[in-house]
């Protein structure tokens, strides 16, 4: 039995809470809908901010702790040399990735920001739920970084025990 260290990084409590938000919301409007026959009017549209909170967020758990998708078979087969190839190649595309979205994530922020866009559920300010995805894309960014370095040096974790 492998024993990992916890996870205690900021975007870990991040995506822990928005779960939790998420969670509680839903519970709420389903005890409000069978007890009123009403549903709360904002549930949906925070939902939907705090799902691509938790999504992003986990997503720089992951890159931080080697636990992204990817196809471990050519890793595990390659010589050293080739290997640490592959990880650049990786980091390189998952660079390329996080870097267009946070590129076009902070124009669209900034452009929610000066148009000063409402949301059409609550009419609440646009770039408060949009600011994150360039903030977050960051995150993976520099979580992929450092996986990337440990990764050079050898420091692999303790790997993902797959269960089929």
């Amino acid at each position: 039995m492998s024993v990992r260290p916890p996870k205690f990084r900021p975007e870990a409590w991040l995506a822990s809470l928005s779960l939790i938000a998420i969670c509680l919301i839903s519970l709420g409007n389903v005890i409000i809908r069978y007890a009123t026959d009403a549903s709360f009017a904002f549930t949906e549209e925070f939902s939907v901010f705090f799902l691509v909170i938790l999504t992003f967020a986990g997503a720089a758990v992951a890159s931080r702790h080697n636990q992204h998708i990817r196809i471990e078979l050519i890793e595990h087969h390659l010589p050293v040399g080739a290997r640490k190839t592959v990880f650049v190649l990786q980091w390189l595309a998952g660079m390329v990735v996080m870097g267009v979205t946070c590129w076009y994530g902070g124009k669209f922020a900034l452009e929610e920001y000066q148009w000063e866009s409402l949301s059409p559920g609550l009419g609440l300010p646009n770039w408060i739920y949009v600011i994150w995805l360039p903030l977050l894309s960051g995150a993976i960014m520099i979580r992929m970084t450092q996986n990337l370095r440990d990764r050079l040096q050898g420091k692999d974790g303790p790997a993902v025990i797959h269960e089929s």
